[in-house]
C-alpha cells in the first residue's frame, strides 16, 4: 500500500505551507531577503535558498542578489482591495493634500485611490489646471469643476482607470506643474519610494521632473513596505502627507531628507 503519512510527508507539507505563506508575503511586501526568510520561518539560509528556487521553478517569483521578488503584476483582486483598505484616512488625507494647492495652480495628479480622495477634495478650488492619467480623477474633476483637465490617450485599466502608452510619460514632459501630487505602493526603510507597475513609475517620475513642488499622499500602510519598482528616494518629495507618522527609522530618514511632513 502506498505510504499516506509520515516523517517525508510531513516534511513535503510543512514546506509546502512555508512556501505559501512566503509567497503570501511577497505579494504583500513586494521583495524579502534570505535574511529576511530566516529570521521569519526559523529556517536555515540554506533552505531559505531552497524555496526561493522552488518558487522561481515554478514561475512564481523571481530571484535578485540577496533575495527574491514577486515575478507577477500586482492581481487585479489586490487592486480593488486597496480601492477600501484604509478609505476614511485617505478621504482626510485627501482633505490635507488639497489645501496645500492654491487656487490657479497647474498640478499633476497620480492614479490610485488616495490620489482620488484628493480629487474629491480639490472640487471646491477654482481655475486649476490638471494633467491626470487617471480616468476616475479626470471624470471627477470634469464632473463637478470647471477645471481644465488633459488626459493622455492610451488603453484604460479597467481595475483603476489608468490611461496608458508607450508615450504616456512623452506626453506628461510637455506640461509644466507647479505641483505634482503622487501615490506609491511603498516607502521602505532605506527612504526608497516605489511602485508597482513601470508604466505607472514612468509616468509619475516624468511629472515629478516637470514640477515645482512634489506632494506624496499616502498612508501610513505604506510605510517600511518596498515596492516592486523604485521611483525615487525620499529626497525627491517635498512635502509628505499621511495619516500617522511613520517608526523612528523611517521618521528619521524624512527629517534627513527635509521632508515636510503634514498629518
Amino acid at each position: 500500500m502506498p505510504r499516506t503519512h509520515g516523517p517525508g510527508m510531513d516534511q513535503d507539507d510543512k514546506k509546502s505551507r512555508r512556501q505559501a505563506q512566503l509567497l503570501s508575503y511577497l505579494e504583500k511586501n513586494h521583495y524579502v531577503s534570505i535574511e529576511e526568510i530566516t529570521t521569519l520561518y526559523g529556517v536555515t539560509t540554506q533552505t531559505a535558498r531552497r524555496d526561493i528556487m522552488a518558487l522561481e521553478q515554478d514561475g512564481k517569483v523571481r530571484r535578485l542578489h540577496g533575495g527574491a521578488t514577486i515575478s507577477t503584476p500586482v492581481e487585479p483582486a489586490v487592486l480593488r482591495q486597496r480601492r477600501v483598505d484604509n478609505a476614511a484616512q485617505k478621504e482626510k488625507i485627501g482633505r490635507l493634500a488639497a489645501e496645500l494647492i492654491p487656487d490657479g495652480a497647474a498640478v499633476f495628479i497620480d492614479t490610485g485611490t488616495t490620489c482620488e480622495a484628493v480629487a474629491r477634495a480639490l472640487v471646491r478650488h477654482r481655475d486649476l489646471r490638471v494633467v491626470t492619467y487617471s480616468l476616475r480623477v479626470a471624470t471627477t474633476l470634469s464632473e463637478s469643476t470647471n477645471f481644465a483637465v488633459a488626459v493622455p490617450g492610451g488603453f484604460v485599466r479597467q481595475v483603476d482607470g489608468g490611461v496608458f502608452r508607450e508615450e504616456t510619460a512623452d506626453y506628461i514632459r510637455r506640461f509644466k506643474f507647479d505641483i505634482a501630487v503622487i501615490s506609491v505602493s511603498g516607502v521602505d526603510h532605506d527612504g526608497d519610494i516605489g511602485d508597482d507597475d513601470h508604466a505607472e513609475v514612468a509616468a509619475v517620475s516624468a511629472a515629478m521632473g516637470q514640477a515645482a513642488r512634489t506632494i506624496m499622499a499616502v498612508d501610513s500602510s505604506k510605510f517600511g513596505r518596498r515596492a516592486l519598482v523604485r521611483l525615487g528616494s525620499l529626497c525627491d518629495i517635498h512635502t509628505l502627507v499621511t495619516d500617522a507618522p511613520p517608526e523612528e527609522r523611517l521618521l528619521a530618514r524624512l527629517r534627513d531628507s527635509g521632508v515636510e511632513i503634514r498629518v
